[in-house]
């Protein structure tokens, strides 16, 4: 039985002979210190965990705490792992629990063997395997230990292939098969980093990852494709930073003024006026999670690529860092989903003050939870012309996150009875948060994660609520194979859009063929998003918009 059954964070193991790599000869060094990470599964924060890499006696020693909730499921005690000053590893150490069960794990390791004494609850086994010199340990949800990858990775080349130890289970190689610059811009600092994406050589699939790592040779980010999990160390994702991507030729960014602090964005003007002086706008407005204004997803700039085909089209449009995000003021630690909401309009009313502007024509398009975001803007704010809903649900959030949770509990090898604990322990907790009744029954760290204004918000947001306030004609997109907001939640958002009394025009479109992420797919599923080919969003979204708005 494996250590730490695969999750969402899982490298499956697979037998293989990974000798090292004479290309990458020298020892990396990293620099010494301290950070905390912050954990994403599929959008939403999941866990976080403190990291401190140290120098002791010329070994290095990687060592964190740390709490990640389902789908990965691990309160980690103490992890500690020591290497040589050339990252030959000397000995690991874990302290957790996952679920319900204590986990324990020892192991020495030899030149090329991997000696572990390996307790589940109250049984105790030993193993040993045989792995390559200098291997990376690299145990399943243990994230500090991506800090020795990422100082290995650090002047690498394409090709190198470097081994990773996934204790106690096997070995597997990865393998560098790409690597980019990326420039994370911050109030008056640039933050540069290496990208290198990895392929991590699994029984039956590739999997892969992208890790990224600063000047100093330090972990920056992980972003891991076996389920939609991203692991970004705090400062990177705190409020003045933000990644550097490609721009549309219209683009110039701007300063929106909010609620006593400030939002970032970027406006993306017509390509053609066509005599126009005043121009139609559209708001996009991103889904949840430390979303900015390109709402950047496994190397797709969806909000991107929107706005310039808007424009396109003879749109003025504006996306902007959500609150407490990139270049925005604001906490988002303190943020609801009706806080955000306010930031649309203050982002509407700022358009209106434009006078490249027809304020008559301001239409706000939210993707994911955004949707649920522009449905209560256009509740509160009549002079918002129109909505479009992509990808955005139908039920309340609470059922929607069991249902998410369901379809991925049907990924894992879990007996009934492991997966009823796991959703009566998600219900348990979704009726504490909800009802304030039952908190201190919860871990301090589960607690700690679930109790938020904005997941309490989220939870209690219905849209059958706000829809009868809700006046503007509704466009409604949907991608078919869409598995994190299924295409039932449109045909539930038209059904309650057209039960509006003196009901507004209501259009709903289906996308074949395509996922969440508004590309064209084969399964849908978050796991196939690293590996889609497709890196551009169908042309019939903006086209659809575009139509609607036009009548």
């Amino acid at each position: 039985m494996p250590f730490i059954s695969n999750c969402t964070a899982a490298l499956l193991a697979v037998v293989s002979a990974v000798s090292f790599d004479p290309r990458q000869v020298t020892a990396p060094a990293a620099s010494p210190g301290t950070a905390e990470f912050v954990v994403f599964a599929s959008g939403r924060q999941v866990g976080s965990e403190q990291v401190t890499v140290a120098k002791s006696g010329g070994n290095w020693v990687i060592t964190s705490t740390g709490r990640h909730a389902a789908p990965i499921d691990i309160t980690i005690n103490r992890f500690e792992v020591k290497y040589a000053s050339d990252w030959q590893p000397i000995e690991l150490s874990i302290d957790a629990v996952q679920g319900t069960r204590t986990l324990a794990l020892k192991t020495s390791f030899g030149l090329t063997t991997a000696i572990n004494e390996i307790t589940q609850g109250t049984s105790t086994n030993s193993k040993t395997d045989q792995v390559s010199a200098r291997t990376v340990v690299v145990p399943n949800g243990f994230f500090g230990a991506y800090e020795a990858l990422a100082a290995r990775l650090a002047g690498a080349a394409v090709g190198v292939e470097i081994p990773l130890y996934v204790a106690p289970q096997t070995e597997i190689k990865a393998i560098v098969k790409g690597i980019e610059t990326q420039q994370l811009q911050g109030s008056g600092a640039v933050i540069s980093t290496t990208v290198y994406e990895l392929a991590m050589q699994n029984p039956g699939a590739t999997v892969t990852a992208k890790v990224a790592v600063d000047a100093r040779g330090r972990l920056a980010r992980v972003d891991i494709g076996g389920g939609g999990l991203t692991v970004v160390r705090s400062d990177i994702a705190s409020v003045a930073v933000r990644q550097q991507t490609v721009r549309n030729p219209t683009d110039a960014d701007v300063v929106i003024p909010a609620y006593g602090f400030n939002l970032a964005g970027t406006v993306t003007m017509p390509t053609q006026a066509a005599g126009r002086l005043r121009h139609p706008a559209v708001i996009l407005v991103p889904g949840s999670g430390p979303v900015d204004r390109e709402e950047n997803v496994f190397g797709i700039p969806i909000f991107t690529q929107l706005a310039g085909a808007l424009a396109e089209r003879g749109f003025l449009v504006v996306r902007y860092d959500k609150r407490g995000v990139g270049q925005s003021g604001g906490r988002a630690e303190r943020a609801t989903i009706q806080d955000y909401a306010e930031d649309v309009i203050s982002v509407e009313k700022w358009l209106e003050k434009r006078k490249d502007v027809d304020k008559r024509h301001i239409s706000v398009v939210g993707h994911s939870e955004g949707g649920a975001v522009a449905l209560i803007a256009g509740s509160r704010r009549k002079e918002i012309a129109s909505l479009v809903l992509i990808a955005a649900p139908g039920t309340r959030g609470s059922e929607l996150i069991l249902e998410q949770q369901s379809h991925g509990l049907d990924s894992l090898q879990l007996s009934e009875a492991e997966r009823v604990a796991k959703v009566d322990l998600q219900k348990r907790i979704q009726t504490a948060v909800i009802t304030g009744v039952g908190l201190e029954g919860l871990p301090e760290d589960v607690r700690k994660m679930a109790d938020t204004p904005w997941f309490k918000s989220l939870l209690l947001f219905d849209p059958a609520e706000v829809m009868d306030k809700v006046k503007q004609p509704i466009l409604i997109i949907q991608g078919e194979l869409d598995t994190q907001v299924p295409p039932h939640h449109a045909q539930k958002l038209a059904d309650l859009a057209q039960k509006r009394k003196k009901a507004p025009p209501t259009e709903v479109v289906l996308l074949p063929r395509v996922n969440h992420l508004l590309v064209h797919a084969v399964t849908g599923e978050v796991a196939e998003y690293p590996d889609l080919k497709e890196k551009t969003i169908v042309p019939e979204v903006a086209k659809k918009i575009a139509d609607f708005l036009a009548r």
